[in-house]
């Protein structure tokens, strides 16, 4: 006899669990003997086995189950990082590319501009301020009479004045007052310049030439029988400014010209080359005041 509460066997339990319930006589039913129990007992441990046995399926279809879970989770995250090393390329063949396109945007455009005189009469105030003044009025409260509008002779300020290191002048004839502050102005900035004239018009009453010197810039001009007529200017060694313009009121104000604003390395290399044989031809080292005679032999 087994305890009470006692696990029962195995086989115990499945055959109770197969037997049907009789009324007035509990699970057992009627005693059949042996024979009769035999079978059902039989019949339950069958039914048993048989539930074990499709229990282990179950289990082992919720593994395969889990395994192919996780093998589609790892070939999405393969497909993921494949998506990702594919993008990586593409970003990184096309950064060049980009890089050249935002730069070519950034970039600004080659200056090119063309002025005609005669230019109309303006007030120019405002572009001359020497370093250190108070700043210029409002052109609404300039006290002069002048229009405070852009002109030929502005534009051509404005373009001298954006010189920030250098500046070579090679010019016939330079009387103007307003260009020959705007030279002298960029002197006193620390930008170097460098003139070259023509000894016969350098002496002419109202020439520039003369307050050039006493500002302390260079100023070298030609001996010989010849006209220096070059009329340009070079800002910065990247800028060319040429034309038929003398820089004078005259021409200025009345005569028909042009000025060519240019900013192309090309010209203005040849140009700057012209500009420096002649400097080293005008040096006044070389110059003869007192010309020797020839001793006969």
């Amino acid at each position: 006899m087994r305890a009470p509460g006692s696990r029962m066997c195995l086989k115990t339990q499945a055959w109770r669990a197969g037997q049907p319930t009789w009324p007035g006589l509990g699970r057992a039913g009627p005693a059949r003997g042996p024979r009769a129990r035999a079978p059902r007992a039989v019949g339950g441990v069958a039914r048993h086995v048989a539930g074990v046995a499709g229990a282990r399926p179950r289990r082992r279809s919720a593994s395969q189950g889990g395994s192919s879970q996780a093998a589609g989770s790892r070939m999405r995250r393969w497909r993921a990082v494949a998506s990702a090393v594919v993008g990586l390329t593409l970003a990184l063949e096309a950064l060049p590319w980009l890089l050249s396109w935002l730069r070519l945007g950034r970039q600004r455009q080659p200056r090119r501009d063309v002025l005609f005189f005669p230019s109309q009469v303006t007030c120019t105030e405002a572009l001359l301020q020497a370093p250190g003044e108070a700043p210029a009025r409002p052109p609404g409260e300039c006290p002069c009479n002048l229009p405070h509008t852009e002109s030929s002779l502005s534009r051509l300020l404005r373009a001298l004045l954006d010189a920030r290191v250098s500046l070579e002048l090679c010019l016939f004839a330079f009387s103007n007052p307003q260009l020959g502050r705007a030279v002298r102005l960029l002197h006193q900035r620390g930008v170097r310049v460098r003139v070259v004239t023509d000894c016969d018009y350098m002496a002419l009453n109202g020439s520039q030439i003369g307050l050039l010197r006493k500002a302390g810039i260079q100023v070298r001009h030609d001996q010989d029988l010849g006209y220096m007529h070059h009329k340009f200017a070079i800002v910065d060694k990247k800028v060319l400014i040429t034309g038929s313009l003398n820089w004078t009121t005259q021409a200025i104000q009345n005569n028909r010209e042009n000025v060519l604003i240019m900013e192309d390395s090309k010209y203005v290399r040849l140009f700057l080359e012209e500009f420096e044989r002649i400097w080293e031809e005008f040096n006044p080292t070389k110059y003869s005041f007192f010309p020797q005679k020839k001793q006969g032999c």
